[in-house]
């Protein structure tokens, strides 16, 4: 194996902060002020999976590994952090199970596709999935006092993140859900996609 690009070593710090962010999320429990340090770490964490991408596409460092950790990468690191807002009541199981069992399912969908020599290429409701989930974790982290009607905040944002999640996996499998019931084997593609 080569060196690793620095793309994949800011994708090993991501995570390597996922340990870092459960730890706090639990002494979080007892005092307030590892929340702030929770958010800190879950938002950096985030943030670098934008740098990692960006970094690897600019410099044409786009490679199998990279785009594997930073596949699990970003799955560990949101159920980490759901995980660990479970004991602190900032979430509930209902919303933990839907968001990581949709993790897991598409992370099935995508080993049988790359199987099948077929790239699961990421959506607009994919794109938006991680975007809408840091933003209501981070929230959910930091619990603002600011209640709507008979919910917190960050509890309206959380239902928010599990719908556009639950959307994320229907168009995933929309698209690829032809490739399991075909044992693997690639969908016929229309006249129009023939290569060229």
């Amino acid at each position: 194996m080569g060196a690793l690009t620095l793309s994949t070593r800011i994708t090993l710090v991501r995570i390597a902060l996922i340990p870092v962010l459960v730890l706090f999320l639990d002494l979080g429990r007892e005092r307030d002020g590892m929340l702030v340090a929770a958010a800190v770490v879950f938002v950096v964490a985030a943030l670098t999976d934008f740098l990692d991408g960006y970094l690897a596409r600019r410099w044409q460092q786009v490679t199998d590994l990279g785009n594997f950790l930073d596949t699990t990468a970003d799955k560990l690191l949101v159920t980490g952090a759901l995980v660990g807002l479970l004991p602190l009541g900032r979430t509930n199981a209902w919303v933990a199970f839907i968001i990581i069992a949709r993790e897991l399912a598409v992370l099935g969908l995508r080993a049988i596709a790359a199987g099948a020599a077929v790239v699961v290429s990421a959506s607009f409701w994919g794109k938006s999935k991680f975007i809408v989930q840091v933003v209501g974790i981070t929230v959910a982290i930091l619990r603002p006092p600011l209640e709507i009607g008979p919910l917190w905040l960050d509890e309206w944002l959380m239902i928010v993140v599990t719908v556009v999640t639950a959307l994320s996996a229907i168009d995933y499998f929309s698209r690829f859900g032809a490739l399991i019931g075909a044992g693997g084997v690639p969908p016929e593609p229309e006249e129009e996609e023939q290569p060229r």
